[in-house]
């Protein structure tokens, strides 16, 4: 589990700064689209809250055998998931696909797969995290 959570911490990180940092540059490489106005602060906000889940994790990683970090793990599988279904619902159903999005998809999609085997074998008694 700690190699997961510093995994995912230093990708939600990094998302994050860019998204609060340049968010037009993220959401046009990742649904080619331009955003403005109120987007934009709403793209800075959504850079906000993936930072705050990076830092989670990065404290998490510390501590794999607490509740704590099976949570922070359980809510990275919701967010993963969730990505996959809007960020997938987004290519689906746009007349063009960039790499990033379907990359995204992808890395989402691995990343909540690990997340719930992370979860199995901390329920399993004798199992390293």
């Amino acid at each position: 589990m700690k190699h997961l959570l510093t995994v995912t911490a230093v990708i939600e990180a990094g998302v994050g700064l860019a998204l609060l940092v340049v968010p037009s540059v993220v959401i046009q490489l990742l649904l080619g689209a331009e955003i403005s106005g109120a987007a934009v602060s709403l793209g800075r906000v959504a850079g906000t809250a993936l930072l705050a889940l990076g830092v989670a994790c990065w404290l998490a990683r510390s501590d794999v055998q607490s509740c704590a970090a099976r949570g922070v793990v359980a809510a990275m599988l919701l967010y993963n998931f969730g990505a996959v279904v809007i960020l997938g619902a987004a290519g689906i159903s746009s007349q063009t696909v960039s790499i990033a999005l379907g990359l995204a998809v992808v890395l989402h999609a691995a990343m909540a797969v690990w997340c719930v085997t992370s979860l199995l074998a901390a329920r399993r008694p004798g199992t390293p995290h």
